[in-house]
């Protein structure tokens, strides 16, 4: 039988916040960890260096006369899910700040810089820095500093290999480069540029299609013979800053752009026209990876059901004046994209924002 002293003893013992799962030595290691990956993507108007209170940048240093602000916030949704079950974490970041540079472009802005906020149970600092690595790769790709960031340990919230991703960007514009133009007219083109599968939208469908399919994560893909399951589905989403950015600068003939996410060409589009006109698109244009074939033969989707889920193999859209639609295409091309013609503005009819002629071949 226990004496009374050492139960007291017992319940008198001293606690540590890591005895209650946050280990702050790790959190600093990983901070340490970080610091190489972010210096790599330092860019002109970055003040200081990461693991301040906040991150400081000089908007006069990055060459700006008359500066437009742009920001933008967001994730990586449910494709999460497969990089936990897989242990593949490489990619994910690109992933992250795709969906939000991408959608600073789209105002015409050039992403500054990025700051990250990665929430895990328990903090594992060869996974994080995994993560981490990838968001440093997509700010270089995008060309945005990252500038800061947030890890959040809180056993309890999410359970076992469980994380959460956000993003924010922070881009800026001149005030008289900002999109979409004033002047969209029927008659403008409307170019396409490739995704890179399915990026990062539609996930808890596709996890759904994988499940009815009976296939396992390292099963070998259906759709991609050279990977499996997981890994194909995890290919990184395309960031269309660069070049869109040189063209728009170079030329300014770009008057909208639209970044096809959870919604598709269907949702998307229509975000960034006046109400008197309308998109019309040419589905015969389209050529979507095998992915997009699969999913629709394997949970029989509908072809409007897939076009307003998924990107269907056009990760952005490109306005331009019907005359200027060359010499974009050239600019386009010469700075490393690869567009196709998808369409045209029109007078809208019965408020229909979308029309849709010719079919997709989602078997080639």
């Amino acid at each position: 039988m226990a004496s009374n002293s050492d139960s007291k003893s017992e319940d008198s013992a001293s606690l540590t916040y890591k005895d209650a799962g946050v280990d702050i030595d790790a959190g600093n290691a990983l901070v340490k960890a970080i610091g190489p990956l972010a210096a790599k993507t330092k860019r002109s108007g970055v003040m200081g260096s990461i693991g301040g209170f906040g991150g400081l940048f000089d908007l006069k240093a990055a060459g700006y006369e008359d500066p437009i602000l742009v920001a933008a916030t967001d994730g990586v949704g449910t494709k999460l899910k497969i990089a936990i079950e897989t242990g593949r974490h490489d990619g994910i970041g690109i992933d992250l700040v795709a969906m939000c540079v991408n959608d600073l472009i789209v105002q015409g802005a050039e992403p500054l810089f990025f700051l990250d906020y990665f929430a895990c149970g328990k903090l594992e600092n060869e996974k994080a820095e995994a993560i981490i690595a990838g968001i440093a790769e997509g700010c270089d790709q995008a060309g945005a500093a990252l500038i800061g960031g947030e890890t959040a340990e809180m056993p309890g919230l999410y359970a076992g290999e469980d994380y959460d991703l956000a993003g924010f960007a922070i881009g800026a514009v001149e005030r008289d480069r900002i999109l979409p133009r004033e002047d969209l007219a029927a008659g403008d083109a409307i170019l396409g540029l490739p995704s890179s599968g399915v990026h990062s939208n539609g996930f808890s469908l596709v996890r759904k299609v994988v499940e009815k399919a009976g296939l396992a994560w390292d099963d070998p893909a259906p759709f991609d013979e050279d990977k499996s399951v997981g890994e194909a589905l995890l290919e990184p989403t395309r960031i269309y800053v660069k070049p869109l950015l040189e063209v728009h600068r170079q030329l300014g003939a770009i008057k909208a752009l639209a970044h096809i996410t959870g919604g598709g060409l269907t949702e998307n589009l229509p975000r960034v026209l006046p109400e008197a006109l309308a998109a019309e698109i040419d589905l015969s244009a389209l050529e979507p990876a095998p992915v997009f074939g699969w999913l629709k033969e394997t949970a029989n989707i509908a072809e409007d059901e897939m076009l307003k889920t998924f990107n269907c193999g056009v990760g952005m859209a490109v306005v331009v004046a019907a005359d200027a639609e060359d010499s974009v295409i050239h600019a386009l091309e010469a700075a490393g994209a690869a567009p196709f013609k998808l369409g045209r503005l029109t007078p809208r009819k019965n408020g229909e924002p979308v029309r849709y002629s010719g079919t997709v071949d989602f078997e080639a």
